[in-house]
């Protein structure tokens, strides 16, 4: 029982290690755009959502195989 709490413990240690690049660029553009939306009053969805999306792919390209090194790694132990 003590394993099983160990090692589902270092699976969401390791996903929130994981996706924790990929969070915090959306956030940092997220709030950019939100904070240039407010001063121009443009409420346009696309406004925000394709520069995220593009944040997003561009960072998940960069990191893909640091992601894919600690996936393994914590799959090998």
């Amino acid at each position: 029982m003590e394993h099983m709490i160990t090692l589902s413990l270092s699976a969401l240690q390791v996903a929130i290690l994981v996706s924790g690049p990929v969070l915090l660029a959306s956030l940092i553009v997220g709030f950019g755009l939100a904070m240039l939306q407010g001063m121009t009053q443009i409420q346009d969805f696309t406004l925000s959502f394709v520069p995220k999306l593009i944040t997003v792919s561009l960072v998940l390209a960069l990191t893909a195989r640091w992601i894919g090194a600690q996936i393994l790694r914590f799959t090998i132990e």
